[in-house]
């Protein structure tokens, strides 16, 4: 029990995160619009099926990761505020946009 308040205590972060999916494909996020609850710390899983790396950026959720071709990443949001959340594939602007809505 110890054990766990420590971890609880060192990465509260990650505790109680909701799992959402995005996906890269064809130099496209799948789904372009994720609707989350607002207030809610969020796990976002990021798989990049595309064999060239792409890189998930947000200025309004303040988060950059580049996620390698056929790789995944772990971004960790929230709790986030209602609102629309905008994010781009930087390597690839013109087709990787995508938002996430908090209600």
């Amino acid at each position: 029990m110890k054990r766990l308040l420590l971890v609880t205590l060192l990465f509260p972060f990650t505790a109680h995160a909701a799992n959402y999916m995005l996906t890269i494909k064809d130099h496209q996020f799948q789904p372009t619009e994720l609707t989350v609850p607002s207030g809610t710390k969020i796990k976002l899983l990021i798989e990049n099926q595309d064999a060239t790396p792409e890189e998930f950026d947000s200025h309004s959720l303040n988060r950059e990761k580049v996620i390698a071709g056929h790789g995944t990443a772990t971004i960790y949001i929230g709790p986030l505020a209602p609102g629309r959340y905008p994010f781009t594939g930087e390597f690839h602007e013109t087709t990787a946009q995508g938002v996430i809505v908090a209600q």
